[in-house]
């Protein structure tokens, strides 16, 4: 007991002495999240420019027009009456998209055959490419059905978790997870290198007191920064919040748990507290990545997904999505919370050896064995 509480007090004045281990394990979470949050802020895209090209000059064709300009997603920024000069804005930017309206548009509608509307898109940006098709393809339906007699069914669509088909809702639950175990991999890190280069271990005998001692330390900051990102921070940007707090606890906990084990058995790998910065940092896009929030896991190779659940943010994320932004329970997420929790058995017991590589008894005995003929 008494070196845990050694351990456990040498932990923390190793934190707070250190500006940098300070920043980047209690400040870079918060600012990050503000910084992302605020960025996806405004959700949905609006009014995009698009151009169109009327070789009808019809009224059908001008209520067409009418109508692209009522959807907020898009408004007719030009129109040509050639389709090369469309083509040019398209090339430089000044348009995403090209509304096409045949000559013949209205007399096929006069006529009841089929009128066709044709639609040029600029995918290169996918949410510019997602308003234009919705606004535009919005518009043709509503006119479309104020032509079309009114049949005896009534449409309702109800968009789930995502009323507002929000980007920011869509990515965020995902990249918040993402930042809080990067942050503290990188701190815990960091924390390790000062271990090293100050010859913290040699303190100590017992490498599960120090283990232990490590863990209580960085689940508690954590715990925090957690509480107030998943919480207050998702409450003040109007993220989901359909879980309840039990259930988001039963993610979460083995989630810091296992991220914090994983973090010890790296810090033994650093002799200087910079080093982590440098090694760390680039993993952030390849680990959003590998959790399948951006892509789907279906999408890339088998052994990339089996590779990601290495990682506690890839079993938390789809967790955490289903519980808090889908209003799931624990019974809906076992099989990630169990990988969450076998992850934290896993990094328990290689922290501990790794920790015990830097004690002095393994120093003393690998010196004397190099003595020896």
């Amino acid at each position: 007991m008494r070196d845990f509480i050694k351990a456990f007090a040498l932990e923390y004045r190793t934190i707070f002495k250190n500006g940098g281990i300070m920043i980047v394990l209690v400040f870079a979470p918060l600012f990050y999240s503000l910084l992302y949050s605020s960025g996806y802020a405004k959700e949905v895209l609006y009014n995009v420019p698009i151009a169109v090209i009327d070789h009808s000059h019809t009224a059908s064709s001008r209520e067409v027009i009418v109508r692209l300009n009522a959807s907020p997603y898009i408004y007719t920024a030009f129109q040509y009456g050639d389709i090369l000069e469309a083509q040019k804005a398209l090339m430089e930017r000044k348009i995403y998209g090209i509304v096409y309206i045949p000559k013949e548009f209205e007399e096929r509608i006069n006529s009841c055959n089929q009128a066709v509307v044709s639609l040029y898109c600029d995918a290169g940006y996918f949410l510019m490419y997602r308003q234009i098709v919705q606004g535009a393809t919005g518009a043709i339906f509503s006119l479309n059905n104020s032509l079309a007699p009114q049949l005896p069914v009534i449409y309702q669509s109800h968009t789930l978790f995502n009323p507002y088909l929000g980007y920011g809702t869509f990515i965020m639950p995902a990249v918040l997870i993402v930042i809080l175990q990067q942050t503290a991999m990188v701190a815990i890190c960091m924390a390790g290198g000062v271990w090293r280069k100050e010859r913290l271990y040699d303190r100590f005998s017992s490498s599960i007191v120090v283990t232990a001692a490590k863990v209580m330390v960085y689940c508690s900051i954590c715990a925090v920064i957690a509480s107030y990102i998943l919480g207050i921070h998702y409450h003040i940007f109007g993220y989901p919040m359909c879980g309840s707090t039990a259930d988001i606890c039963g993610v979460i906990i083995p989630f810091i748990l296992s991220t914090t084990l994983f973090a010890i058995t790296l810090s033994t790998l650093f002799s200087r507290a910079e080093q982590p910065l440098m090694y760390l940092l680039w993993t952030s896009i390849p680990i959003l990545l590998l959790s399948g929030a951006s892509l789907p896991p279906q999408a890339f190779p088998q052994w990339m997904y089996i590779l990601g659940k290495i990682f506690p943010s890839s079993s938390a994320v789809e967790a955490f999505i289903r519980v808090q932004t889908m209003g799931g329970t624990l019974d809906n997420v076992t099989s990630q919370t169990t990988t969450l929790w076998i992850l934290s058995l896993i990094y328990g017991i290689t922290a501990t050896f790794a920790i015990k590589r830097r004690m002095p008894g393994r120093t003393t005995k690998s010196r004397t064995s190099n003595l020896l003929p």
